[in-house]
């Protein structure tokens, strides 16, 4: 397969200084603090997932704006658990992806953990399933959910799923089986994404998993020769043609590569050399500007579908290590 991006040692050598937002630690904080009126209310349904090692619970608790979000919390089953408090994962969904099936996401709780699984509002009716309307509007875009609100970051789709994740993690930690004290955050693409801003944003995450990170270094993706999402960038542009600055300033706030030097936890990275969805080098640029201690993965003959069962066998030894 073609490889559209640098080689690997210059991806090495990719560390872009991307400029911040001048508000953007103001636009988070006040963000965050219009969302602590909302009581979380999360509610924990007990589901028949047709497995015998794993509980599951449908779970539904308020995210951005008070809105009903959805997901499933697995927990080892009753047997497998054990007296003390479980460490914790939330899992965030890949593009236009959803919780799917109760039996779809069961690994971390299979490995010992309170796993919940967070859907993403208004996807999930591409690859899985999802159960999560996104209710608010925005003003015009191209089909997809990147340019959705992009004229202004308190309209931006983004903005509402990154409180959602915010909140998951709280959620997670105030449940009475899960330690507070260990829990982590992981996804793949625009999970991987979401996950860097949950590391960034959210209270007492320990471990910080991003695998193939989507909604990194917004500007270097839009020119590359990428596949969707990021090119519906350059879609809506080509239409909206004196909205360049506009567009770059929005996304700014929502770039992992930006938000993640506020991070602080370990992080294990993941990146494909041959991605031609998240572009290697909007990868590194995210792992170059990360706060707290890192690694980082390479998988030089892959494209999106990234280390796959290999990270995920690596992500199970690392988080294992992390947390004793």
């Amino acid at each position: 397969m073609p490889r559209i991006d640098l080689s690997l040692p210059e991806l090495w050598e990719y560390h872009p200084e991307l400029p911040e937002p001048p508000d953007v630690d103001a636009f988070w904080a006040r963000t965050l603090a219009e969302q602590s009126a909302y009581p979380l209310h999360a509610s924990f349904e007990p589901v028949d997932n047709g497995l015998v090692a794993v509980d599951t619970y449908d779970l539904t608790f308020a995210g951005f704006g008070g809105d009903p979000v959805h997901g499933w919390l697995h927990l080892p089953a009753a047997p497998l658990r054990g007296d003390g408090r479980l460490p914790g994962v939330v899992q965030f969904q890949g593009y236009n992806g959803g919780r799917g099936m109760p039996h779809e996401h069961v690994f971390w709780a299979a490995a010992g953990y309170a796993h919940l699984v967070m859907d993403t509002r208004g996807q999930g009716s591409g690859w899985t399933t999802g159960a999560t309307g996104d209710p608010h509007g925005s003003g015009p875009s191209t089909p997809g959910f990147l340019t959705r609100g992009i004229g202004h970051p308190d309209a931006h789709f983004y903005r509402r799923v990154f409180v959602d994740a915010v909140r998951a993690v709280a959620v997670l930690r105030d449940h009475e089986l899960v330690d507070a004290r260990r829990v982590a955050v992981t996804g793949i693409s625009q999970g991987g994404g979401i996950a860097l801003a949950a590391g960034a944003l959210a209270e007492g995450v320990v471990a910080v998993m991003p695998d193939v990170p989507f909604l990194c270094d917004f500007r270097r993706a839009a020119d590359l020769p990428t596949l969707d999402p990021y090119a519906e960038i350059g879609r809506y542009l080509s239409a909206h043609r004196d909205e360049v600055e506009l567009v770059f300033a929005t996304l700014a706030h929502f770039d992992g590569a930006i938000l993640d030097r506020r991070a602080t936890a370990p992080a294990l990275f993941s990146v494909a050399v041959m991605d031609t969805i998240c572009p290697p080098s909007t990868v590194f640029a995210a792992y170059r500007s990360y706060g707290g201690p890192k690694d980082i993965a390479v998988y030089e003959f892959n494209d999106h579908e990234g280390g796959g069962p290999y990270q995920q066998a690596r992500q199970a030894a690392w988080l294992a290590g992390v947390l004793s």
